[in-house]
């Protein structure tokens, strides 16, 4: 049986999580890119070899992602996106947050909220490297995991040729059916 709660941040509670934020922020200005990685990825496996509920489990995964859009050489981050997940990871890096880790029950409830808000803010950036490795794992699988893997760029190739594809078959569908032309086509 599962139990659901939700709850609703206010206009005041988002800023005031946007302050802890900042101030994260402020704390890390003398924290290296690798640092900050490094050390997500240590709150994420302590998390998760820790005794503690499916629900922050699920929430915390979701800094694998953000740690992955930074550290995966195919995706290649332009620099001021990169700067946006490194900023949003910027919280999870410092090991005092608004409930300390170790209190049992609840020190990871504030890096789930933070975690969700982050991931809202973010939410464009993550569907798009979401979509970027089912390319590459279908591609992968299609080739046989032979040759180079998957870069962003043979991603980008990969849309653009769907979407010249699509625009092909509309117009050619749009002839097959006997509509006739635009009033404004020359062709």
């Amino acid at each position: 049986m599962s139990f659901h709660i939700s709850f609703a941040l206010s206009q005041s509670d988002l800023e005031f999580f946007r302050g802890v934020m900042q101030q994260a922020r402020e704390n890390a200005r003398h924290i290296s890119q690798e640092q900050i990685i490094s050390n997500a990825e240590k709150l994420l496996e302590t998390v998760n070899r820790s005794n503690t509920t499916d629900f922050i489990r699920d929430h915390m995964n979701q800094l694998d992602i953000l740690i992955g859009m930074l550290v995966d050489e195919g995706w290649g981050l332009i620099e001021e996106d990169r700067e946006r997940v490194l900023a949003a990871l910027t919280y999870f890096a410092e090991p005092h947050d608004l409930i300390p880790d170790d209190t049992p029950g609840l020190g990871y409830v504030d890096d789930a909220i933070m975690i969700e808000i982050v991931c809202k803010a973010l939410e464009h950036e993550i569907q798009a490297y979401r979509e970027f490795l089912v390319y590459r794992a279908t591609e992968a699988n299609r080739r046989g995991n032979s040759g180079a893997p998957m870069q962003r760029s043979d991603w980008l190739e990969q849309r653009r040729q769907q979407l010249h594809d699509r625009m092909r078959r509309r117009r050619d569908g749009q002839a097959a059916s006997g509509k006739s032309k635009s009033p404004f086509s020359l062709f």
